[in-house]
């Protein structure tokens, strides 16, 4: 399938749906709009590097989350748990 980023055409061959594709090419667009709106002139290169790490970055942070939440989520279960054992004996 031919997407659209940042007025680059590029050719992408996947069996993702093109709806999904076409969504992530969006959002990268959006992300060099919002560096090259910081004010800084920039290579091409440069600004695909800048959005690589702001990606990494939100990609890092939700990782982050998600294994805090994974471990909220059995100490929570572990307590109730405990708890059923003390009350079933």
């Amino acid at each position: 399938m031919k997407v659209t980023v940042a007025g680059t055409r590029l050719a992408i061959k996947t069996d993702a749906k093109p709806k999904y594709i076409k969504e992530l090419a969006a959002y990268v667009t959006e992300k060099i709009e919002e560096i090259k709106s910081s004010g800084k002139t920039a290579t091409t290169q440069s600004l695909a590097l800048l959005v690589a790490m702001s990606i990494a970055d939100e990609l890092h942070e939700l990782q982050s989350e998600q294994a805090q939440l994974k471990r909220d989520v059995r100490d929570r279960t572990n307590r109730i748990l405990r708890y059923l054992e003390r009350e079933a004996q």
